[in-house]
């Protein structure tokens, strides 16, 4: 496993945030790199430094929840320990939890070392919308201190979360060649290899990586996933099931389960282990979210109905809990499954409305899951023949995009864009816009049908060969692949 989206931000911004806001960024050209190998941590008490240190390390073999407590311990010994109050602030479930933690993490800023600041300041501006700032601290900080595996690594996967495999891989490599048996460096570059179909590098990395750790369970783990996504499905389950047996307390793994036996099609079996998941998760966003996997299974099997019901019941707990972008969530989900264009325009509707419930929700959550919900309502909106509400969404999409080098809203963006062009039959223009959110199941689909038009067969063969090979445990995944699996190639 390794952690995505708001877990892998915030393993990279965790250690942004420590810096942030307090001190203006240097340029990235004029950084003077430090003598020292590693980053200072900026504490009076050994004790916080040794539980904020083991927190750093069970972050790193991603026992999630774990490093929280070590964390909340480690500001208990010194409230003063800014760089375990911007860890909380990223890796916290609690929404009011990380919107405190992120306060206090800029207060502490002054206080801190200069490379302490731009860890702070590049979480801290990731979190509150300044997705260029942050790139920018992020940079001045690996330049300060370019022999720190463990910067090299934070910063990473940060960009993997944020679709920036490219980038990630540079500073994966750099991390390796500090040392060769980085673990966390060699899990990451796996994951990078396997998304740009791999696999055989993908698994070899496994193989060192389950040797580095005999006895921790993320390598099983991550092993599991990578096979998953190679579409060995019982190599899938015999790993997570090794995961577990080293660890039962390690949740993902029971997850990971659920999500295999999702993507095999044995449904009532992938809820039966997705209901042990949620039995034993240790927050509430944890528990919602496995709890959406559930109710994806429904959608697998076709009962859109029951469907429907879980999503609404884990958008009211969502509402009733305080988790907004959960209760968000749910309800894009339900839209995004819906047959009639009106019905999912509801859904999402109620899904922007969940956003502006409370103010603890970070801005990059925000605006994240609002560009998401966003590209929904523009494609709903044009096929359901509202052209209005479908242009007003998607020149809502397009300022965000602009504003913002945020790689997710980017995607959204050129996915509502090119999905629009294509119902217009304008493939060429439609294209350029598709060819930036190529990972989308919905805009594989639609990347074969606009080469075909173009006549570009050998992309056509390409993209198609991806979509037909994607087993990811998402909710597009569901709807687009099983059926394009059904028919005959195009060409």
């Amino acid at each position: 496993m390794r952690r995505s989206n708001c877990a892998l931000a915030t393993t990279i911004c965790a250690v942004l945030i420590l810096g942030l806001c307090g001190v203006a960024p240097v340029s990235a050209h004029h950084v003077e790199k430090s003598k020292s190998t590693i980053m200072p941590v900026t504490t009076s008490s050994a004790k916080a430094r040794e539980l904020y240190e083991k927190g750093m390390a069970d972050y790193e073999n991603l026992y999630l929840e774990r490093c929280n407590e070590e964390w909340r311990a480690a500001v208990q010994e010194d409230p003063n320990l800014a760089v375990a109050w911007a860890w909380i602030a990223f890796n916290s479930g609690n929404p009011q939890e990380v919107s405190a933690a992120r306060a206090k993490a800029k207060e502490l800023a002054p206080k801190l070392t200069p490379g302490e600041q731009l860890m702070v300041a590049w979480i801290a501006k990731v979190q509150e919308g300044d997705f260029i700032g942050g790139i920018s601290a992020m940079n001045d900080l690996l330049e300060m201190y370019p022999r720190d595996k463990h910067l090299l690594y934070l910063a990473a996967n940060w960009l993997m979360a944020e679709n920036g495999d490219d980038q990630a891989q540079r500073l994966l490599e750099k991390a390796l060649r500090i040392d060769k048996n980085f673990p966390a460096a060699l899990n990451d570059l796996a994951y990078v290899d396997a998304r740009h179909q791999q696999f055989a590098k993908a698994l070899a990395a496994m193989e060192r990586y389950v040797a580095l750790l005999p006895k921790e369970p993320n390598p099983q783990d991550s092993y599991g996933e990578l096979l998953r996504m190679a579409g060995d499905y019982q190599g899938s389950l015999k790993h997570y099931h090794l995961a577990l047996k080293i660890d039962p307390d390690f949740v993902t793994s029971q997850l990971g389960l659920g999500d295999t036996y999702a993507l095999m099609g044995d449904e009532a079996q992938a809820r039966t282990e997705y209901d042990k998941a949620i039995r034993f998760s240790h927050n509430e966003a944890d528990r919602l979210t496995y709890g959406m996997q559930r109710a994806m299974t429904w959608v697998r099997d076709g009962k859109y109905a029951d469907a429907d019901k879980d999503f609404a019941e884990l958008a009211a707990t969502g509402h009733a809990k305080g988790q907004d972008l959960q209760e968000a969530q749910a309800f894009r989900h339900m839209g995004e499954y819906q047959a009639d264009d009106n019905v999912a325009l509801k859904y999402l509707k109620s899904a922007e409305d969940a956003l502006g419930h409370n103010s603890t929700i970070s801005k990059s959550d925000h605006d994240e899951e609002l560009s998401r919900i966003l590209r929904n309502v523009a494609v709903r909106a044009d096929r359901g023949g509202n052209h209005p509400l479908a242009d007003k969404s998607l020149k809502e999409l397009e300022a965000m995009a602009t504003a913002s080098r945020n790689r997710v809203i980017q995607s959204s963006y050129h996915g509502a864009a090119g999905t629009l062009l294509m119902d217009q039959k304008k493939y060429e223009d439609a294209i350029a816009h598709l060819e930036e959110d190529r990972d989308n199941p919905f805009t594989m689909e639609l990347l074969v049908q606009a080469y075909y038009q173009t006549s570009q067969v050998d992309k056509l063969h390409e993209i198609e060969a991806k979509l037909r090979s994607t087993n990811v445990p998402t909710l597009e995944q569901a709807l687009v692949v099983p059926a394009v699996r059904l028919k005959r190639p195009i060409v």
